[in-house]
């Protein structure tokens, strides 16, 4: 216990005070709205990005590939409503639409809305840094665009390990008169790199995003338990979307944009109230 950090120790001995400032300090900066904002302008940006992302990577990857990981893993991030996104994609690129330069620049435009947004939310959780450390105004200016980067990079790399742990499923192990499939090893393997890739790129916005620098360890610690808590959020989404859920009767053709702005909302609560943990901690650590 002596090697601890003060700021541990007191959470460690005060756990439920620590909560309720937590919250208490979501509620002052008003963590719900900057959530809905964070979500609206997700929602305009995702399609861009996808339209953008494709077109890039299906240079190096099969395209085939690359909308079959997009599809899988697009299910994490909006729960029963990937496969309406792929439909408007796929639309788009059947099309063979001409990217010239005007759309090309809106695209990247539109792609870019949410990180901005975030960075601005996280600006105001992390207040208590600004006084002592300001961001120059070109390095908020081309955080959005190094995100958007970042994000095509990892899916580049999703894809193509997830070409080989699909590989790995079609694969069987014999053993004299025995055979067994590794298609559920796949299949862990392939929600294990799922999982992985979504505390990566959470931790990443904590390190990143706001405004001064995050210790690796708190990022990490707060992708993790964010990526763990939407996990079992986004199975309670799926069972209700499919079993008890009657959106499609209410909205009708709004459905696919209605669910998704939820899901993402949801998402959104929790990347900010994830910051708002690692903000009240460092508050300890300024006041120890």
């Amino acid at each position: 216990m002596g090697q601890l950090s003060k700021p541990a120790l007191l959470v460690l001995k005060h756990p439920a005070a620590f909560v309720l400032q937590t919250l208490k300090g979501f509620h002052d900066n008003q963590g719900i709205l900057l959530a809905g904002a964070i979500a609206y302008y997700a929602l305009l940006s995702i399609v861009p990005f996808l339209i953008l992302t494709v077109i890039a990577l299906s240079h190096l990857v099969d395209r085939g590939e690359l909308l079959d990981t997009l599809g899988r893993y697009l299910e994490w991030l909006v729960p029963s409503q990937s496969a309406a996104l792929l439909v408007d994609l796929n639309l788009f690129l059947l099309n063979k639409a001409v990217i010239g330069v005007v759309l090309f620049l809106t695209l990247v435009f539109f792609s870019s809305l949410a990180f901005s947004v975030l960075e601005k939310s996280m600006s105001i959780i992390f207040s208590h840094r600004g006084a002592v450390r300001k961001r120059h105004y070109l390095i908020s200016a081309l955080l959005p665009y190094c995100l958007v980067f970042f994000l095509a990079t990892g899916l580049l790399v999703v894809t193509l390990v997830s070409i080989s742990l699909e590989a790995i499923g079609l694969m069987s192990v014999g053993f004299m008169a025995w055979h067994w499939s590794l298609g559920g090893l796949s299949r862990v393997l392939l929600y294990l790199l799922g999982l992985s890739a979504e505390t990566v790129i959470l931790s990443a916005i904590y390190y990143f995003v706001p405004v001064g620098r995050t210790a690796w360890q708190h990022a990490l610690i707060g992708g993790f338990f964010t990526a763990s808590l939407w996990e079992v959020i986004r199975h309670l989404l799926v069972w209700y979307f499919t079993t008890l859920s009657n959106a499609s009767v209410v909205y009708g053709s709004l459905t696919t944009a209605v669910l998704a702005l939820f899901s993402m909302e949801i998402i959104a609560t929790l990347l900010l109230l994830g910051a708002q943990v690692i903000s009240e901690y460092e508050r300890l650590g300024d006041d120890a």
